[in-house]
């Protein structure tokens, strides 16, 4: 789709006019008109106020020129995936998962790889061949050309660890203690808990990026622990395969 129809559709599905479109960016009616017309395309600032109206990529409002992948880990990027700065505007060079709110959430490429493998690996490809294919894939990306660039020196392992700390200083009975935790998206994570009132309520945001891990319980049988964390709380829960009948064990305010 051209860029055009593409400024068309967006506007009309939220319900804006030309004219309330052009104050929303700054520009003049007639502008917009003229864009919608395919006279002209939008400039790089006017483009990345579009994108935060809009909540797409650039990339998007350009009708996909470009076929986006991770800088950090390799996976097509698609709007609903990529990643946030800290001012919530869209960072079109990595996935929620790699990168949130301004932070990147790996440092150690063999970890990152880890987590990769156990989602690539399936009847169609071996655990192995999926490593072997991101070994020799990743050093090529931005992000890990640039690392000594891109890098906190550490501060983000540090924020880590002291979130496993805390987690196992709660001694929960039967889980196992936390050795690491991963980037998980709310929107796959955010299970729905039955209150005592028969209620069901949800803690997580879909679109925001947080800390966690799957635990098996150490006393055996089919539920497993699930660990969520972030600046401001900690999560834990227990479900049964695929996230089946969860139920709330704590949630504590850091």
């Amino acid at each position: 789709m051209d860029t055009k129809n593409i400024l068309r559709e967006l506007r009309t599905k939220s319900g804006l006019s030309q004219d309330e479109l052009a104050k929303k960016v700054f520009v003049t009616r007639q502008a917009v008109s003229r864009w919608e017309n395919g006279e002209t395309v939008p400039n790089t600032e006017t483009l990345k106020l579009l994108s935060e109206l809009f909540d797409v990529s650039i990339n998007t409002l350009l009708g996909a020129p470009k076929k986006l992948i991770c800088q950090c880990c390799g996976m097509p990027l698609e709007d609903e995936i990529i990643g946030r700065n800290k001012d919530g505007s869209l960072n079109e060079d990595y996935c929620k998962w790699c990168y949130a709110d301004g932070t990147y959430t790996y440092s150690n490429m063999d970890e990152l790889i880890d987590v990769c493998v156990r989602n690539m690996a399936n009847e169609k490809i071996s655990e192995e061949a999926a490593r072997s294919y991101l070994k020799d894939m990743l050093p090529k990306l931005d992000y890990w050309k640039r690392y000594e660039e891109l890098g906190d020196n550490g501060e983000f392992d540090r924020f880590k660890q002291q979130l496993v700390d805390e987690i196992n200083n709660l001694h929960i009975e039967g889980m196992p203690k936390v050795e690491k935790l991963n980037a998980l998206v709310g929107k796959f994570v955010n299970l729905e808990y039955r209150l005592p009132n028969g209620t069901g309520v949800k803690f997580l945001d879909d679109n925001t990026t947080y800390l966690g891990n799957q635990l098996e319980c150490e006393f055996g049988g089919d539920r497993c622990f699930g660990v969520l964390a972030n600046m401001d709380f900690i999560l834990i829960c227990t479900y049964e395969a695929d996230g089946a009948n969860p139920e709330l064990v704590l949630y504590k305010k850091r």
